[in-house]
Formats: structure tokens, C-alpha cells, sequence
């Protein structure tokens, strides 16, 4: 039996659900899947004996897989099918920033806010900046190091924080019952956020995949754990050029460990809350 008025079709124009636009899964895509909210990058997209599936990678790593469904995912607040891409991707502007934010093309760099971030050395700055300094421009947020938290209570004391006066910490080495843990302790509160990772140093923050070689080092304790790493990895022992051949290797959130990508992703959120000018 057909409708005269709808043809094969007995469903009324109205609630017929109006197909997503198709948009190639071209790699670095960043998309939405819709069913578990699971959101990252287009890391490949691939033909298996299932169907056609995208890989999707998060900014800690981690990698799952979901079938091309029809509405299947949502690009910026819309819903899309996801295709194939039917050739090489062509140039364009990276869609993420090097932390695996949305970029925001020529945007201007807001008015630093009073609250900050203070990180251990020049190192810890010089990494935040490398794959943060796009969300921090856009934030306001500046980043101060502080060449170790031995004089951190007073350093705090002076900052005065508040409410609209934030202070987030990063350290090195925050384990219990370390002099770094009973520190920050010591200062943590409505406005003071002390976080940490758990290496010895910011360098250790770097996936050894990443800076080419096999696995850090261990280090005896009471050695300068920066000259030995340098010679047990047969580099020359010149902190700086070893810092600087480190750092050119990482390029974006994939090329550091989780324990750090975590922490410094709490303390942008920390000092630039709505209403944090």
C-alpha cells in the first residue's frame, strides 16, 4: 500500500530525520563521537573486514576505534558523517594547537590576568611553552619559574592570592613524604593549587620514543641526575645543549608523558576560571 501524498515512504516529511552532511575523515580531524562522547583527533581511517573504521586519538594517547556510521559524530556542536577521504588530504591550517586544543586562527592574545602560573625551573617553562603558549596567550595566563620550591611559602605569602588573584603551581618530584609534598602542603588552598609529576626531573616528562632514545636513565641518588643522564647516554655533559636537543624533539601533547599533560591541564583551568580577569 502506498500514501498518494508521501509515496513508499509513510513517514511524514517532518519527522524524517534530515541526513548529516559528509565530511572526508581527513587526519588531525577533530571530532566528537557521538554515542560516547569520546573526542579526538582522526589518527587513520581504514577498510577491515567489519566495515569501514576511523582510528581517533585523545590528548593523553589513547587511540579507539568506531565504525564510519551514518551521524555517526559531531564536528564543532554539528552532527557529520564521517567518509573516507577520497584522495590525499590537501594543506591546510593545523586544526589543533600543539596541546590538542582547537586553534583559533589570527586570534589576539588576551590582556595577561593577575592570577599565574609558577613552575620549578626555566626548563619546566620552556616545555609548558612549547605546547601550551597558544591556550595561554588566548587565556592570559603568563608562566614564571621559580628556580626550586624551597622558598615557595614565602614566594606565595608575597603573591597575596584571592579570588580574582589565582596561583597554580607545577613541581618536580611531588611523591609523599618528599620535601617537595610537605611544602606544598604548606601553601595549598582556596586560591593556591600545588600539583606535580612524579619524575625526578621535566626532562623525564618527555617520552623517551620521542627523544630518541630507549628509556631514562636511572641515576644514582647524589648524583646530579642531569650530568648523568648526559653520560650514561653517551651525550656530551652540557646541560643546555642536552635541555635544547630534547626540546626540539617535542612538537606537540603526544611527545610528553600523561602524568604531566594532566597536571598542567588542571592549573590552566585553575587560574582561568569564568570570571578569573
Amino acid at each position: 500500500m502506498r500514501s498518494r501524498q508521501y509515496g513508499p515512504d509513510l513517514t511524514p516529511p517532518w519527522k524524517r530525520e534530515t541526513p548529516a552532511p559528509e565530511v572526508p575523515a581527513e587526519r588531525d580531524l577533530v571530532v566528537e563521537e557521538a554515542s560516547t562522547g569520546f573526542c579526538g583527533a582522526v589518527v587513520r581511517c581504514e577498510k577491515t573486514a567489519e566495515g569501514h573504521t576511523v582510528t581517533l586519538e585523545d590528548r593523553f594517547g589513547k587511540h579507539r576505534v568506531f565504525p564510519l556510521a551514518p551521524r555517526g559524530f559531531l564536528l564543532e556542536g554539528r552532527t557529520v558523517t564521517l567518509v573516507r577521504p577520497s584522495g590525499p588530504a590537501p594543506a591546510r591550517t593545523p586544526a589543533r594547537t600543539a596541546s590538542g586544543s582547537v586553534a583559533v586562527p589570527g586570534a589576539p592574545a588576551r590582556v595577561a590576568r593577575e592570577s599565574r602560573i609558577y613552575v620549578e625551573g626555566r626548563h619546566d617553562a620552556e616545555l609548558v611553552e612549547r605546547v601550551w603558549g597558544d591556550d595561554l596567550r588566548i587565556e592570559g595566563v603568563v608562566v614564571e619559574y621559580l628556580e626550586g620550591v624551597d622558598d615557595l611559602p614565602a614566594i606565595v605569602a608575597g603573591f597575596a592570592p584571592g579570588p580574582e588573584r589565582r596561583l597554580g603551581v607545577l613541581v618536580d618530584h611531588l611523591l609523599p613524604g618528599t620535601k617537595e609534598h610537605r611544602i606544598a602542603a604548606r601553601v595549598t588552598g582556596p586560591h593556591v593549587l600545588v600539583v606535580g609529576h612524579p619524575y625526578i626531573d621535566v626532562w623525564q616528562a618527555v617520552k623517551p620514543s620521542s627523544a630518541g632514545i630507549p628509556a631514562w636513565p636511572a641515576v644514582p641518588r647524589g648524583e646530579d641526575w642531569k650530568t648523568g643522564t648526559c653520560r650514561r647516554l653517551g651525550w656530551p655533559e652540557d646541560t643546555p645543549a642536552a635541555w635544547k636537543r630534547i626540546l626540539s624533539k617535542v612538537n606537540s601533547y603526544r611527545d610528553l608523558e600523561p602524568e604531566l599533560l594532566g597536571k598542567v591541564e588542571e592549573l590552566i583551568d585553575f587560574v582561568s576560571l569564568p570570571g578569573q580577569e
